[in-house]
């Protein structure tokens, strides 16, 4: 019953709805309750002969009434309740993804895509049944029992209607119990039915992988052990919810064994007719509904109950990244970098240490150094991904908290080492940050990228369906359509995180070259493995251990001796050779 008060926000914001449907199952069951009383008239005058078949007929007809009434109310209140309930299920769902997208690289740490698509999908549809379906068993069980026993007590006999109802608070204290035990394992339930997901949805997603590596039977054995362990915490549930029939019939059973017998007993005595015992069971089997649905009421509302506490431990996770309230000013600004020290969320190992750098419109700068040197996180930060524990970084000379999340990341285009496009058209994806962008804008963003020539080649041109992550695709496609998408955004600030690691030195030139001409007032950030991508930068910054070890630009580095000159040398040196072993026709990679 938790539920109701945690949903009390919710009802009482949609009263209107629920109270119409309230009244409605009012009616319904006051209009329940004529049919017995009339059956017992009907066969108390045809006793005793005081009945005309006109007048039979009449009451017949009015029990026909009464069932076409109950129909059409019916239809009106679930219109009603289940239409407030499905309304439950969009709102809940938009603040689940509107939660998502405020969130940052430290959530997606601590929980798994499986797990938060099982919460949107499955936990809400459990919580909107309880609702919808929970909230009709608890308002017609009790006024539907509470108006037969009503009747039975003061039109029939209080004293029948005791003897018969001495079975249910028994009854009533074994179903609380079974609701208590059934939350704690539909609990555990979902939380298997997340692992399952999970599983589900990395196998899908890695099934290229999987099979380059012949582990096939590998991942279905995983896989099935997670499934079984799913399917004995779903048995552990079905084993509590199976009880709840069966306790409830034999409590039925023994209320109708008393009523028989003691109104067998009353009838005898003279103190009651038979027509009144006759209208006596039937009211008692229109209490029969009434229990099951306080027993089915408890079912889906625990359950309901146990999937509102994983939406409500979501819900109210604060971003790790508060969002500021300062506006940036028009135009563009000089990036300030001054960072004394980082540490990722659980870590005591700082991941970057002294990090001091201005950047003016117009300027690019070059990050380049061993892998785990620290550059992704460099970039992450500007993008305020995490916030920084001893330093800040500033544009416009505003620290970056202080400005809106949305107002600052508006003015920067990203792309990341691994791209992601949609399934969708290859049109689509490079319009993903300006979907009114025209055909000619987004030709134009996508010869900046190198790629117009290959999309023309593709069966639909711009229109071709790029499949799923952009399956069809190239790696080298995949990454020009990403920075096309970029470009299409006229960012002030551009950021490329090793975009051009699956391109050829050729076409890497010739997006640099169009990079520069697009460029101009604009800064430029680009984290490169391949030292030619940096040869323009206005300085670069070679990081080895989250600390800066060289600065300057591609012809001092190269003068110098240390990790940029000896990886530039050896670069050279494999450009070299990959060009004799193409001359001479050897095949390479």
């Amino acid at each position: 019953m938790r539920l109701f008060s945690q949903l009390s926000w919710y009802f009482l914001r949609e009263w209107r709805r629920y109270l119409g449907a309230v009244f409605l199952l009012i009616v319904i069951a006051i209009l329940q309750l004529l049919p017995p009383k009339l059956v017992g008239i009907i066969i108390d005058g045809v006793t005793h002969h005081s009945l005309s078949v006109g007048r039979i007929m009449g009451w017949i007809g009015v029990m026909l009434a009464v069932a076409v009434v109950v129909y059409l109310l019916r239809y009106v209140w679930r219109v009603l309740l289940f239409g407030a309930s499905y309304q439950l299920a969009v709102e809940l769902r938009e603040d689940f993804y509107r939660q998502l997208s405020r969130q940052h690289p430290e959530f997606y740490l601590r929980h798994r895509t499986g797990d938060l698509i099982a919460r949107a999908t499955n936990d809400v549809d459990r919580v909107v049944f309880a609702a919808g379906e929970g909230v009709l068993t608890l308002v017609d069980s009790l006024v539907m029992g509470c108006a037969v026993l009503v009747v039975m007590a003061t039109q029939i006999s209080w004293q029948l209607t005791l003897l018969a109802l001495l079975p249910m608070p028994i009854m009533a204290l074994v179903i609380k119990r079974y609701g208590d035990r059934l939350h704690q394992r539909f609990k555990l339930a979902q939380a298997a039915f997340s692992s399952l997901n999970d599983r589900a949805q990395e196998s899908l997603t890695s099934i290229r992988m999987i099979k380059s590596f012949g582990l096939e039977d590998n991942q279905s054995q995983q896989f099935a052990a997670i499934a079984r362990d799913a399917g004995e915490k779903n048995m552990r549930v079905a084993r509590v919810d199976a009880r709840f029939d069966p306790t409830i019939y034999i409590a039925v059973g023994m209320s109708n064994f008393l009523a028989i017998a003691g109104g067998s007993w009353l009838v005898w005595q003279g103190d009651m007719t038979l027509g009144q015992l006759t209208s006596f069971v039937m009211y008692l089997g229109l209490m029969i509904w009434p229990m099951l649905a306080l027993a089915w009421m408890f079912n889906i509302v625990e359950r309901g109950s146990a999937a509102w506490s994983r939406i409500r431990e979501f819900l109210k996770e604060a971003p790790a990244v508060e969002d500021g309230e300062k506006l940036l000013p028009e135009g563009r600004g000089v990036l300030q970098v001054a960072i004394r020290e980082f540490h990722y969320p659980g870590s005591q190992m700082p991941a970057l240490r002294n990090i001091n750098l201005n950047l003016k419109p117009g300027q690019m700068l070059g990050l380049c150094g061993p892998t785990g040197a620290g550059k992704s996180t460099l970039l992450s930060l500007i993008q305020r991904h995490f916030d920084i524990q001893q330093g800040d970084i500033r544009y416009h000379a505003i620290p970056l908290p202080q400005l809106r999340i949305d107002n600052w990341r508006s003015r920067l285009a990203v792309v990341n080492q691994t791209p992601f496009l949609f399934s969708d058209s290859v049109a689509a994806n490079i319009a993903l940050g300006r979907p009114n962008a025209t055909q000619q804008e987004i030709e134009q963003a996508a010869r900046l990228a190198s790629v117009h020539d290959d999309i023309l080649r593709l069966p639909q041109g711009y229109e071709t369906e790029v499949g799923e992550r952009g399956v069809m695709l190239s790696g080298g496609q995949k990454q020009r359509i990403s920075i096309a998408r970029a470009l299409l955004l006229n960012a002030e600030i551009l950021i490329l995180d090793d975009a051009l690691s699956a391109v050829d030195g050729r076409t890497e030139h010739q997006i640099l070259h169009n990079l520069r001409t697009w460029g101009e007032g604009r800064t430029i950030i680009i984290s490169a493995h391949r030292l030619s991508a940096l040869t323009e930068a206005s300085e670069i910054l070679v990081m080895q251990h989250g600390v800066v070890v060289q600065r300057g630009r591609h012809d001092t580095l190269t003068r110098e001796s240390g990790w940029y000159n000896e990886m530039y040398r050896y670069q050279q040196l494999e450009a070299a050779l990959d060009e004799d072993e193409m001359e001479k026709g050897v095949p390479h990679g």
